[in-house]
């Protein structure tokens, strides 16, 4: 009898907080700095964190998640808004 394999896709999602103001940089930057210690000390399995910045006053910090993961992180976080994430 043949076997059957089975591959599982785990999407990974872009959990985002949005920063608008003159300083929106600065504070993308020290957000994603605390996010960055939040999967240091829960051990979060985690595919990046970092900031974004679209112009002088709008910038976004994220962290980039398994969907399985991303109810706890969530829930703990509050982040703005997700999307799923695909590499380029």
């Amino acid at each position: 009898m043949a076997k059957k394999l089975i591959f599982v896709v785990m999407r990974k999602l872009k959990l985002i907080w949005d920063f608008r103001s003159p300083d929106a940089n600065k504070i993308a930057e020290h957000h994603a700095k605390h996010l960055r210690e939040y999967v240091e000390q829960k051990e979060v399995e985690c595919h990046g964190v970092g900031a974004q910045h679209a112009n002088n006053s709008y910038s976004i910090a994220y962290m980039i998640v398994n969907e399985q993961d991303m109810k706890p992180i969530r829930d703990a976080l509050r982040p703005h808004r997700g999307e799923i994430y695909e590499e380029t």
